[in-house]
């Protein structure tokens, strides 16, 4: 058995588990299975747990080694539990040196090995041409996180912003390239952040640019979750005019009350959201918008939700990820008047069910229509726009950019033909 990794949380833990995968296999380790945790949500870590006790059932003889956010934050937890052996920091989880330490433990031996989060270096140096079962490739640039939003741990267990140089970014990217990839998205802890500590302090937008000069055959490019306060000029002329950036746009929105961005410590207001909605949906139609979006966060009363509610109609976004606010031990809003649990999920299935409504008018217009799509596993994909897809019909090759004929939608999205 080949080390197998179960990754939770974000696109940045879907590169870095990559990463494991190959420094397990180099160190020679058979047996294993590795847990890759998320801390963002306490459901996310009782996911994780439940997820490590069925790995224990489901392979008995294996190693369960647990990593990522959550155990760097609760290392003794982990541990503790008896399911366990090794559990490996943030820093440890990307040193080959670690991995070929664990690989000559004798069975039995336990470990916990989770250092100062300081130490986590960027993985520039891990170059990636592969990722298991995708077909478009995820590409970290940045890590870290220099903010401090008093909702958020990740800052506590990813350490300071740091940036992957451009040249290495490109060399990266190029390999990915090389080895059939169609389509890379672009991904980091706080990605508008990239460049702020390097030399001449580029931004997000020079980046992007400089991907796209330096690689023609760079067809599609995509962002990750992109910072309203934070989209540079150059970057928001490319979203506009680059046709290989593609039409989706994905906000860290978070609330749509100016009191409670500001009791988040957000360097938004509300009516900035809406107005860079409006500015770059009237430069490119095309463009959809997707938000992640907190319900229920410490002292939001009805008036103030409501206002997170129709800012979705308001700045017309099609794709949210919602979450009921979960407190974090050691964040300032743990500390505030709590909303009452029941209320919170309450709040989220509202705005779930505003998400829903819109994606049914987003898909619903699409009908009849031709659009670019990536194929991806099991004749599914995703649209330019990033809207899923199904194909009926002749199954065609994971990885190819075909033109679609769109025929009707479901709940799960768009069905079609290659037209």
């Amino acid at each position: 058995m080949a080390p197998h990794i179960v990754t939770f949380g974000c696109r940045l833990n879907a590169f870095e588990s990559e990463v494991i995968r190959r420094l397990a296999q180099e160190a020679g380790l058979g047996e294993t299975v590795v847990l890759h945790t998320c801390a963002v949500t306490a459901e996310a870590e009782r996911q994780a747990r439940q997820a490590i006790r069925r790995a224990r059932r489901e392979h008995p003889t294996a190693r369960i080694v647990v990593t990522g956010c959550s155990a760097q934050l609760q290392a003794e937890r982990y541990a503790a539990m008896p399911e366990v052996d090794h559990v490996l920091g943030n820093a440890e989880k990307l040193d080959p040196a670690v991995w070929r330490a664990l690989a000559r433990l004798p069975a039995g031996v336990r470990s916990c090995e989770v250092g100062d989060v300081a130490a986590v270096k960027e993985t520039a140096g891990h170059l990636i041409d592969g990722f298991d079962g995708r077909t478009r490739a995820f590409l970290e640039v940045q890590q870290g996180c220099d903010h401090r939003c008093t909702f958020c741990i990740i800052p506590y267990a990813r350490g300071p912003s740091r940036s992957v140089p451009p040249a290495e970014v490109v060399n990266r990217a190029r390999r990915l390239l090389e080895a059939g990839f169609a389509e890379l998205v672009l991904t980091g802890v706080d990605l508008t952040s990239w460049g702020h500590d390097l030399a001449g302090r580029p931004r997000l937008g020079d980046l992007v640019a400089a991907l796209l000069n330096a690689l023609p055959d760079l067809r599609r490019l995509r962002l990750s979750s992109l910072d309203p306060a934070e989209i540079d000029p150059t970057l928001e002329r490319l979203l506009v005019a680059e046709p290989r950036l593609m039409p989706h746009v994905h906000l860290s929105v978070q609330a749509g009350d100016d009191l409670i961005l500001k009791r988040m410590k957000r360097r938004h207001d509300r009516r900035t959201v809406i107005a860079l909605c409006e500015r770059l949906r009237a430069a490119r139609p095309e463009l959809v918008f997707g938000a992640d979006l907190i319900a229920g966060f410490p002292t939001e009363d009805e008036p103030m939700f409501a206002r997170t509610l129709d800012l979705v109609e308001e700045a017309g976004l099609t794709f949210l990820h919602v979450f009921p606010y979960s407190p974090r031990p050691g964040t300032p809003a743990a500390r505030m008047p709590q909303v009452p649990a029941p209320v919170r999920r309450e709040r989220a299935a509202r705005l779930r069910e505003a998400g829903e409504e819109r994606r049914r008018r987003f898909f619903a217009a699409q009908v009849g229509r031709r659009v670019r799509g990536l194929v991806e596993q099991g004749g599914r994909g995703h649209t330019d726009q990033f809207a899923p897809f199904r194909l009926a019909g002749e199954a065609l090759p994971a990885g190819r950019i075909v033109e679609l004929a769109i025929e009707g939608f479901d709940g799960a999205g768009l069905s079609g033909r290659a037209a």
